[in-house]
């Protein structure tokens, strides 16, 4: 039961690794894009990761473990294209912020759709993945609506 217990924590810490990264690059994504509107949804989807972040953080006390993460781990350095938005992107081009996003969120969609696969999770942290999740998802469609826009 220990080691089913081991990969539900290291699972929701690689998870709480990317809800931080998606902050952040949603944070950097709002500084560098120019248009209001974008700059208001940027910056509402850094806000719902940071609550991701916390929820997660509360499945991983209700387990007796630590939820602080230290620097991600080795699953943390898996994903961090939502780094790539601090240093790959030309100010006000929001063209490619949207692009960053679009990919920082088909990783995340595909780390969270890993981590479902855990048996040892419970039905309430199951659900609570699966609505993270889909809210994810919800996310990268509103995201690549607006790649056409500013294509």
């Amino acid at each position: 039961m220990e080691n089913i217990n081991d990969k539900t924590v290291t699972g929701l810490k690689h998870l709480v690794s990317i809800c931080n990264d998606g902050k952040e690059g949603y944070r950097n994504a709002a500084e560098n894009c120019d248009a209001p509107e974008l700059k208001a949804l940027f910056t509402t989807y850094s806000i719902q990761r940071s609550e991701f972040e916390m929820v997660l953080k509360s499945c991983i006390h209700e387990l007796g473990a630590n939820a602080d993460n230290e620097s991600g781990g080795p699953l943390g350095v898996l994903h961090r294209t939502w780094i790539d938005i601090k240093t790959a992107l030309t100010p006000n081009d929001n063209k490619a912020v949207i692009e960053a996003c679009i990919t920082g969120e088909k990783a995340a969609i595909e780390a969270y759709e890993k981590v479902l696969q855990d048996a040892g999770l419970s039905l309430e942290t199951h659900q609570i993945l699966a609505t993270q999740r889909r809210d994810i998802k919800e996310c990268l469609a509103n995201i690549s609506n607006l790649e056409h826009q500013y294509a």
